[in-house]
């Protein structure tokens, strides 16, 4: 019986240990292979189009056959007649203006803010062929995180400005922190009725483990150059002057998002929306941080009437393998830990 139980014992390491070589080993490998494969592909939808068809399906679904092939039959007479006028007025010389683009982007960031490579080159794109009617909705989605990665993000839609071109930001779910960063840089923002707005404020949070070091009479020696290179630490024993230096680094980056949120929104009681506090779009729109109510999705309908809708998208290439290893790690992941 001592024998069976050994060895189950013995057994049961074994396969721990395996599992965890196997997920270490597969980590890598995802890691490698997510850096070989960064290049990616620019995805452009005809919303307009997509809008219509589906309009039209809807409405076909609820005729019956011969209602359906009279209004298929009214269609393309239609269509025939728009191009006869547009091929008369060629032969006149006149020139057929065609609806100006509204290009979508959607932006849903992350802590790390890393969808800001994504943005960039959905931003070179638009700004290499657009005109000058043309506009720019940002679907945005964020609840904040880093502030240089923010700080980028939002001079991307900066540059869309710059260009003379009107930036809408749509928020359907969230736009706080570097999310509002972010939108308050848009010529005009929606927001949903209980959507999260605000939070113009800045955190930092550190843990410290240097009692638990010194009960286990661990030492770590941390050297620099200059006073302040290091203030806070996590495995140093901190000081009051560091505490106080780093506090002094928090309240001026926020008084950098305060300005820069002014500068964006001059309206705005700057002192009363900077407090760190957040707020549904009902109330943000009284506090004067949006400018109107609704989704993205009526903005864009009703767009349609002025504008055609473009959606555009950078997607990252990533290869097979990459995704198979992605999966089997998943899986190890959920089964055994």
């Amino acid at each position: 019986m001592n024998f069976l139980l050994n060895y189950g014992l013995f057994l049961t390491k074994l396969i721990t240990v395996i599992v965890i070589m196997f997920t270490v080993i597969l980590i890598f490998i995802s890691g490698t292979l997510r850096k070989k494969h960064t290049n990616g592909q620019l995805h452009i939808t005809n919303l307009s189009e997509d809008y219509q068809q589906m309009k039209k399906d809807l409405q076909l679904a609820k005729l019956s056959l011969q209602e359906k092939k009279n209004w298929l039959k009214n269609e393309k007479k239609e269509k025939k007649k728009i191009l006869k006028l547009e091929k008369i007025a060629t032969k006149k010389g006149e020139i057929i203006k065609s609806k100006p683009a509204m290009y979508v982007i959607d932006f849903k960031g992350s802590i790390d803010a890393k969808e800001v490579d994504s943005l960039r080159r959905e931003v070179s794109a638009i700004l290499s062929v657009n005109h000058v009617n043309d506009e720019i909705l940002i679907r945005l989605e964020s609840s904040g995180g880093v502030v240089n990665g923010y700080g980028l993000a939002a001079s991307q839609l900066q540059r869309i400005r710059d260009c003379g071109l009107r930036v809408t930001v749509a928020v359907d779910k969230v736009a706080a922190s570097g999310g509002y960063m972010m939108a308050c840089v848009a010529h005009h923002i929606i927001a949903a009725p209980f959507s999260v707005l605000g939070s113009v404020g800045v955190v930092a949070q550190i843990p410290n483990f240097n009692r638990l070091l010194k009960h286990n009479n661990v030492d770590v020696e941390l050297y620099t150059a200059g006073k302040y290179k290091r203030t806070l630490t996590l495995f140093g024993e901190n000081t009051n002057e560091g505490r106080r230096k780093f506090q002094d680094e928090i309240n001026k980056t926020h008084i950098l998002f305060k300005d820069f949120v002014h500068k964006m929104r001059p309206t705005v009681n700057i002192d009363s929306i900077s407090t760190g506090e957040h707020w549904y779009g009902n109330h943000a729109i009284e506090l004067g941080l949006v400018d109107e109510i609704g989704t993205s999705d009526d903005f864009i309908i009703k767009a349609m009437d002025k504008f055609n809708v473009i959606g555009v998208s950078y997607i990252k290439k990533r290869s097979k393998m990459f995704d198979y290893f992605m999966e089997v790690k998943n899986i190890v992941q959920t089964y055994f830990f």
